[in-house]
């Protein structure tokens, strides 16, 4: 499992539109990375949504937003539009970066086991190291953690 201080994982996914974005395209800036567990569900929405909402912050802090789960670029696409999404949405079909940073674990519901996204944030400073940690995240109130995190880390750096 991936702890604060350590380098975050190499990633190269594609978009909503089918290029590549990698974790060295934000060299120099922060990203908030979260995984989340699917399109168009409630939570997924309202989470991807206050990340939109939220954009300009983020950016006016330094920072860029990227969404990561199991389905298509395609359902990214749909999503996106749908909701009018202004952040980037990576497609993770083989679960492989969803693994490298712990989001993809053991789930329990109504007595079956299964594989799933584990709702997390990952907060990556601009040398590409992680910051903060959220796992098993509440959608609600969970953006101003994040920007309030961020603040306070780069108030600590100055």
């Amino acid at each position: 499992m991936i702890k604060v201080g350590d380098k975050a994982p190499q990633f190269c996914l594609p978009d909503k539109d089918g290029r590549q974005v990698c974790l060295k395209d934000f060299k120099g800036k922060w990203l908030v990375l979260y995984f989340y567990p699917k399109d168009n569900t409630s939570g997924c929405t309202l989470e991807a949504v206050h990340f939109t909402q939220a954009r300009n912050a983020f950016k006016k802090m330094g920072a860029d937003i990227a969404g990561v789960s199991p389905d298509s670029p395609e359902s990214h696409c749909g999503f996106a539009d749908k909701h009018k999404l202004e952040i980037n949405l990576l497609s993770d079909t083989e679960h492989k970066v969803l693994e490298s940073y712990g989001a993809w674990q053991k789930k329990k519901m109504y007595g079956r086991e299964f594989w799933g996204v584990v709702r997390s944030t990952f907060l990556i400073d601009p040398q590409s190291k992680i910051q903060h940690i959220w796992l098993k995240v509440k959608v609600d109130g969970h953006i101003e953690e994040v920007k309030n995190r961020l603040k306070k880390l780069q108030e600590e750096r100055r």
